[in-house]
């Protein structure tokens, strides 16, 4: 898988908050998060239990609504078109229909917003691809379950073609094949359950253009990637609960992500400007979090707890000695050139409970802009707009030495507590590591980064720094490379004089 490559490169009033104390899944989730309160000192955030109890939408039709008959196929279709742009649908109770065509769907105007009346569903029957797309902007969802549409690989259900301004609210998007949800720019996605979904709860890429202004929050993101698309494509790097491509500034926060198969939350290629911060993020088969190849974050008072099970475990089962964590962060770095709220990435304030592992701070030396081994194909750094500059002989040289790779850079890891009972996670070896690390560079033959370099620079030259933190549990460091695994006081010590005003309890912790 590219993110993992070792030898080779590869508080809204309508949503219903509770005290986090572990998972009470809804039917149609997995009930593996179960489990034993978190410990004193985890951030007291609260979990968006959206899948139980949905908000309820209008039980009559709003002031000058376009009514919508669940007994018409097409309907709602048709009344759309049909209609100017800024005009109100409501939909009443029951189950409404498109046309049959795979292709027939709502192609909203702009200024568009759609009300579902209590038990108001929108069903694809696996008939219909899309549900809502076009590019008209500042579209509203409310109230609305829409569920049962096929969409392919890669693309969404609801706004197919990530038209900007969307807003969709306390609605449910279920049981779908590919992303239940796609984003465009200046979207808000709030209170809604994204659950069970083929591929992601939410895609969020658009095709040509970046997203910014990207607003997540109060959501519950549940069991989706039920296509298992990883064990059908393998190192596709294509699942979990939400994928962000090419965001440039969002904010996602107060959200359930569990029990994904896969990552909970990937930002892949070129992010920059994120904030995720009073999340839960529990019970998912891989990482919680997986930062690739992007920019400056903040990531704060998240309680993120027995994520990364499924997938640490086979690769230890397999023999892989790298340190697969439950957050990873692969090629990313703080860029002050990079315009965002912050200049670095920033960790602090984070309950992570009985993962398998830590953090991981990982930068593939093929990895680079023009490199074959760089598996974001055709994509280069934010530095370098011109793929070809970074090529034979000029990179080797400043600027693009520097400019043509992304770098595991400022990243800056603090107060935070690390908990680990080995005989919850039940591992007894390689569940319990945090790492800074990167490969012996080899390829392409003409690459500037051979050897040792970025293994040195990523450990000692670019200010990656743990300190002031809390480790309960019997915990181990990992730096340069995976065959330097140290004590506590060995990676407090030199060289690597990490963990300053840190302390470390040795037992299980709990």
């Amino acid at each position: 898988m590219k993110w993992r490559n070792w030898a080779l490169p590869v508080a809204l009033p309508a949503l219903v908050v509770l005290t986090a104390t572990g998972c009470t899944c809804t039917s149609e989730a997995p009930a593996k998060a179960a489990g034993a309160p978190s410990l004193s000192g985890a951030p007291s955030t609260p979990v968006a239990r959206v899948c139980a109890k949905p908000a309820a939408g209008p039980a009559k039709a709003p002031a000058g609504a376009v009514t919508v008959d669940p007994a018409v196929a097409g309907d709602l279709a048709a009344k759309t078109k049909s209609s100017p742009p800024n005009t109100t649908f409501w939909l009443r109770p029951g189950k409404h229909r498109l046309d049959p065509d795979r292709y027939a769907q709502v192609i909203p105007k702009k200024g568009d917003r759609y009300l579902g009346a209590p038990g108001a569903v929108l069903d694809g029957r696996k008939k219909n691809q899309y549900a809502f797309g076009g590019t008209a902007g500042n579209v509203t969802l409310r109230y609305l379950t829409v569920q049962g549409f096929v969409a392919p690989q890669n693309e969404g259900v609801v706004n197919h073609d990530s038209a900007d301004g969307w807003v969709i609210e306390h609605t449910t998007i279920q049981h779908n094949s590919g992303a239940g949800l796609m984003a465009g720019a200046r979207q808000r996605v709030r209170a809604n359950c994204l659950r069970g979904n083929g591929q992601y709860g939410m895609n969020a890429y658009k095709n040509k253009g970046r997203i910014g202004g990207l607003v997540v929050e109060g959501n519950e993101i549940v069991g989706n990637n039920t296509g298992d698309w990883e064990r059908r494509n393998p190192g596709c790097g294509c699942t979990g609960g939400v994928k962000f491509w090419a965001v440039d500034g969002a904010d996602v926060r107060g959200n359930w992500v569990h029990d994904n198969r896969g990552t909970g939350l990937w930002a892949d290629t070129n992010n920059n400007d994120f904030r995720i911060e009073n999340n839960v993020i529990e019970a998912n088969d891989g990482a919680a979090l997986i930062y690739e190849t992007s920019y400056n974050a903040v990531i704060r008072n998240n309680t993120i707890r027995r994520n990364n099970w499924v997938e640490g475990r086979r690769a230890a089962d397999r023999g892989d000695t790298f340190p697969f964590a439950t957050v990873y962060l692969s090629e990313s770095g703080g860029e002050p050139r990079i315009r965002a709220r912050t200049d670095k990435i920033e960790i602090y304030r984070n309950m992570l409970e009985n993962n398998w592992s830590g953090i991981t701070l990982w930068e593939n030396a093929d990895r680079f802009c023009n490199s074959p081994a760089n598996t974001s194909s055709g994509d280069c750094t934010l530095l370098v707009r011109d793929t070809d500059r970074c090529a034979k002989r000029a990179i080797a040289t400043a600027p693009l030495y520097a400019d043509c790779r992304w770098k595991t850079q400022r990243v800056d890891i603090h107060n935070n507590r690390f908990v680990l009972d080995k005989s919850v996670v039940k591992c007894t070896e390689m569940c319990d590591r945090m790492a800074v690390l990167a490969n012996y560079g080899t390829y392409p033959d003409w690459s500037p980064y051979q050897g040792e370099r970025v293994a040195e620079a990523i450990t000692r030259k670019q200010r990656n720094r743990w300190h002031d933190n809390v480790y309960l549990g019997p915990w181990k460091f990992v730096a340069h490379d995976p065959s330097h695994i140290l004590d506590s006081g060995q990676w407090q010590g030199t060289p690597y004089q990490q963990d300053a005003g840190s302390t470390f309890r040795a037992r299980n912790g709990g």
